[in-house]
């Protein structure tokens, strides 16, 4: 099957968003506001490529527990090597700063209990690894549902979860929950089921006759409609901080449907190249965030709040050099099997 690079072109802008949201301030400029909240769709978008590439998998392997397998596996060889990787990383600070190390190593341990490690993909300053953690568990739960033919029953299932977990962001101003919800169960299974559903049914995922200035249009009303739900929710009621809100699901369709109807849109394009490495660039750019800051402080800036500029060179810096930091070090892994080959 042909590679839908409308997924990867997406992918470039989802991943970007995703390093806006790590290195702008949450509160700060109305331009600020509006990027934070427009780049919520990165996360959701991932998980819904991902479902429907395991999906489309699904169906070419006929519904393989093999190939699930090796998919699952690799994806906790990413996790596990990454979890070392930022641990030993805070260690070495925590050595480094040489203020109470026995009792601050002592006090970093405790954290790394086997909800965190194992389900949540917390405990280190890695906190983008909850993605991994979450779709590990996202794809055992829909693997288990296809495998018995009941994915019709799991995404209605898996979309009142989503509505639950709303209660555990903003909307806890109305109820709280009183459990996490940026996870699998709460969060990634809602979409990662969305996503291979389009995959297992093909008169979905065909391209429908339906103009990109459409598309175009919807997605523009969706961006508004998801800053207006953010602005209200955190700015007139005083809600607590919200990583994801009901109108991201409108705004995810959106983008998720454009790529299904044009999936040749961007090939060829830098933008694809870019975003079929977007995973790489996720795992990475926290410790670029982690470096970068710990310069600033050197020099005396301790935040970049308030300067729109500042903030913008400083997120693209940590984006391009992710990008070719991963390019680079996944060059170098094929040029060592090939010598070893």
């Amino acid at each position: 099957m042909e590679r839908n690079e409308a997924i990867d072109y997406i992918k470039f802008f989802a991943i970007l968003a995703v390093v806006i949201i790590h290195t702008f301030p949450i509160d700060g400029e109305v331009v600020l506001f509006i990027l934070d909240n427009f780049a919520r769709f990165a996360v959701p978008f991932f998980f819904t490529a991902s479902g429907y590439l395991f999906g489309l998998k699904m169906l070419t392997t006929k519904y393989s527990w093999t190939y699930t397998f090796k998919y699952i596996f690799k994806l906790i060889k990413i996790y596990v090597c990454w979890f070392i990787f930022y641990a030993l990383y805070d260690l070495f600070i925590i050595y480094e700063k040489g203020e109470n190390v026995t009792k601050e190593i002592s006090s970093y341990f405790e954290k790394l209990t086997l909800k965190n490690v194992f389900y949540y993909g917390e405990g280190t300053s890695a906190y983008q690894l909850w993605f991994l953690t979450a779709l590990i568990w996202s794809t055992l739960i829909v693997y288990m549902f296809v495998k018995v033919k009941k994915l019709y029953m799991l995404l209605p299932i898996s979309f009142l979860l989503y509505i639950a977990g709303l209660f555990g962001q903003s909307y806890a101003l109305f109820y709280k929950v009183s459990v996490s919800t940026r996870d699998a169960l709460f969060f990634g299974l809602f979409y990662t089921t969305l996503g291979c559903f389009f995959a297992l049914h093909p008169g979905l995922s065909a391209p429908r006759p339906i103009s990109s200035s459409i598309y175009r249009t919807f997605f523009f009303l969706f961006i508004l409609l998801q800053a207006t739900e953010a602005y209200v929710l955190r700015y007139v009621l005083h809600a607590p901080f919200g990583e994801y809100f009901l109108s991201t699901f409108f705004l995810t369709f959106c983008l998720f449907s454009f790529a299904l109807s044009y999936p040749q849109y961007g090939k060829g394009s830098l933008f694809a190249k870019v975003g079929a490495n977007a995973l790489g660039i996720y795992v990475i750019h926290v410790f670029f965030i982690r470096i970068l800051d710990f310069l600033l402080k050197i020099i005396g800036i301790e935040s970049l709040e308030g300067h729109l500029l500042l903030n913008i060179v400083y997120t693209l810096f940590i984006f391009v050099f992710s990008y070719m930091t991963y390019d680079g070090l996944q060059k170098t892994k094929k040029a060592v099997n090939l010598k070893n080959s």
